[in-house]
């Protein structure tokens, strides 16, 4: 059997392109900006959605447009950019570990399956859900500290929350009272959330690509640069809705964790107790919508960037 590449049909081969191929300074050193481009333009979404995850029962502002408007009123337009500054400082070496964990495993994943002569989407699925779940785990290392004082941030004097003067100040008050473990609080919940989350999504976009370039059915036709976004629009949009729906869950007990104060600290357990008491088991699905609207809009945006900066950074033969 040809190798994964020489398989695929000609319309999809023609977008997609190889690690080995890629000039890796140009790859890092676009890709840290055009991904922070990215940060600045969505993450207010991801601040709607943390308020409204650890939002109490008496909370006045239920949904999303209430906390933005609250986030407006007290706050400005800064109020919507709460730990930003945390998250872009972690990012760089964050992505840097994801996407070559990312890439590297994918690889390897593609050579292991080769041999069981496997459709190309169920192919695609499994390396790709491999590589995204793997390159999720290396990542945490990093990613975890940076979520919990960025969420700190984000929802400090909210709903009962404590106020902080910055990122330092949320590190000292966290190793102060929990040690160097408190900047991991929610490390396994995390991994468990991201990590099957990353899966889900990369194996949704790989064999949603491969579904979509069958049923267009170009043949030996090269695709146009506008049809190639789309499909990869598509593709992300279609592994956002079914990241999260399935891990809106374990998301939402995982900030509740790693934002709550070390003189309350609760059990997951009792989170789980407290959301389902407050609003049934819908409770578990606190922050759905914009975390829905954050994965498409996230992962849209980034597979967009990711592949179009492959492109920009491809060696040429």
């Amino acid at each position: 059997m040809d190798t994964a590449g020489r398989t695929q049909k000609p319309s999809f081969g023609q977008t997609e392109i190889n690690w080995d191929k890629l000039d890796k300074t140009k790859f890092y050193v676009v890709g840290a900006g055009i991904f922070t481009g990215i940060t600045v333009a969505l993450y207010p979404i991801s601040v709607v959605k943390t308020r409204l995850q650890v939002a109490s029962h008496d909370a006045v502002e239920k949904n999303a447009m209430s906390v933005i408007k609250g986030l407006l009123k007290t706050d400005g337009i800064p109020g919507l950019y709460k730990g930003f500054g945390t998250v872009v400082t972690g990012a760089i070496p964050t992505r840097i570990l994801f996407l070559t964990a990312l890439e590297t495993t994918k690889v390897a994943a593609l050579k292991m399956i080769e041999p069981f002569k496997l459709s190309e989407p169920t192919q695609a699925a499994l390396a790709n859900g491999v590589a995204g779940m793997m390159a999720s785990f290396c990542s945490q290392a990093v990613f975890v500290p940076v979520d919990v004082v960025s969420q700190r941030l984000m929802v400090q004097g909210y709903s009962g929350h404590a106020t902080y003067t910055g990122g330092l100040d949320v590190v000292r008050k966290v190793v102060k009272s929990d040690g160097i473990r408190g900047l991991y609080r929610g490390f396994g919940l995390s991994v468990l959330t991201y990590s099957p989350s990353s899966a889900v999504w990369w194996a949704t976009y790989g064999a949603s690509q491969r579904v979509i370039w069958r049923l267009l059915g170009d043949g030996n036709a090269a695709p146009s640069e506008g049809k190639i976004v789309l499909v990869q629009a598509a593709g992300g949009i279609s592994a956002g809705a079914t990241a999260s729906f399935v891990t809106t869950p374990l998301d939402t007990i995982k900030t509740r964790l790693q934002v709550t104060g070390h003189e309350k600290r609760p059990t997951t357990k009792q989170v789980v107790r407290s959301l389902i008491a407050d609003d049934g088991w819908i409770g578990l699905y606190r922050g759905l919508g914009p975390r829905f609207f954050s994965m498409s809009a996230w992962g849209t945006s980034m597979i967009l960037a990711y592949e179009y900066l492959k492109r920009v950074c491809a060696k040429d033969d």
